[in-house]
């Protein structure tokens, strides 16, 4: 897809449909993002826009208007999988146990990943041209530390774990997953078990410095196939 915008855009740099579009054009953009998140699911966000397009049974000319980038495709198609994360985050912080928020907010995002071969795609992509995107995710990464340093606090969460030890985990979630999704769910939770166990604090063995990363190291601009 090119990466330039289209003379007459119908969205937001995010994807949102425009205030005031016609029912058509509404059904247009939903079959879109819906034949992108099957294909993503399927094959990952280096599927060509051309094929979704057909999947959707529109023109390309119709997807350029709906979506003028392949990111503005991507981080509209997974939106609603980036706020299901970020609210995860939010009702961990809520929670009375810090070891059980960290531990619902972890076990939910690579049970996504797991899932979504699409989602996982996306969630290690950066987005530059979708702002409210990359607000969020640094929203979610700053609850993050919070919730963290409440787990470290409470004695919950060894003293030597660092926030930079969640990216680690999720690229390695990303590097389990197969091309079956019951043989990448079991690898998944296996992976996750042992981090978990291993940020107990019934260990003093001390860990190697951590890694210097957050969870920005994780995007990679999408490979720009269609």
């Amino acid at each position: 897809m090119p990466d330039r915008l289209s003379r007459n855009p119908s969205t937001s740099p995010a994807g949102a449909p425009a205030p005031g579009q016609r029912a058509d054009a509404r059904n247009n953009r939903a079959r879109l993002l819906q034949a992108a998140r099957d294909a993503y699911a399927l094959d990952g966000t280096g599927v060509p826009s051309s094929a979704i397009a057909r999947r959707a049974g529109v023109g390309a000319a119709t997807l350029y208007r709906h979506f003028p980038t392949r990111d503005a495709l991507i981080s509209a198609a997974f939106s609603e999988q980036l706020g299901q994360c970020v609210a995860a985050v939010d009702e961990a912080l809520n929670d009375d146990d810090p070891w059980r928020g960290l531990r619902t907010v972890l076990t939910e995002v690579c049970r996504m990943q797991a899932e979504d071969r699409g989602f996982s795609a996306a969630f290690l992509t950066a987005f530059p041209d979708a702002p409210d995107v990359q607000r969020e995710r640094a929203r979610a990464e700053s609850r993050l530390a919070r919730l963290v340093q409440r787990a470290k606090d409470t004695g919950q969460l060894r003293k030597d774990f660092d926030s930079s030890d969640i990216t680690l985990l999720f690229l390695a979630n990303n590097g389990v997953l197969r091309d079956s999704p019951a043989a990448s769910m079991a690898a998944s939770r296996r992976l996750l078990a042992y981090f978990l166990q291993s940020c107990r604090p019934t260990d003093d063995t001390p860990l190697p410095e951590p890694a210097p990363l957050r969870l920005d190291d994780l995007y990679r601009a999408p490979r720009r196939t269609g």
